[in-house]
């Protein structure tokens, strides 16, 4: 197996969690980055606002890679929101969308990153950006009890 960390498309990806408090928790992954995670009482992200932000992240980090190569960008903000229901499937969410709000500035370099800017945005929704293509292609999750 390859190590986790490089960053393959083949890579084992995991994040542990451990109880730090009442309905609070501590997300860790493998380079010992960490982050706190509650149910939305206290400022803590909940667990929906962390897939928000992933897809998010995720897509900015493409399009800043393919935009990037041409001109640095002068303001960057993304959206990532969605609509939480509960029905006959359980608690999920529905009309995901990200949106982005990027300028660039004027000049050759900053044209040609506005030229590019739709496709990256289009090529991180239907390619690149694992966390979307993850919601959007849909996989089973398996939940169990066992020893880690």
């Amino acid at each position: 197996m390859t190590d986790p960390t490089t960053g393959s498309a083949a890579d084992l990806r995991s994040v542990s969690l451990e109880k730090i408090g009442e309905h609070r928790f501590r997300a860790t992954n493998a380079r010992g980055g960490s982050l706190v995670l509650g149910h939305g009482e206290d400022p803590d992200f909940t667990p929906v606002e962390m897939l928000l932000a992933a897809l998010a992240g995720c897509s900015a980090l493409d399009v800043d890679f393919i935009t990037g190569k041409r001109s640095p960008m002068e303001t960057f903000e993304a959206l990532a929101a969605a609509t939480k229901i509960r029905d006959e499937e359980g608690n999920r969410l529905v009309d995901i969308s990200v949106t982005f709000d990027i300028t660039f500035p004027e000049g050759e370099g900053g044209d040609a990153a506005r030229k590019v800017l739709p496709d990256a945005i289009k090529k991180s929704e239907t390619r690149l950006c694992t966390v979307g293509r993850t919601v959007s292609v849909g996989t089973p999750v398996s939940y169990a009890e066992g020893d880690l």
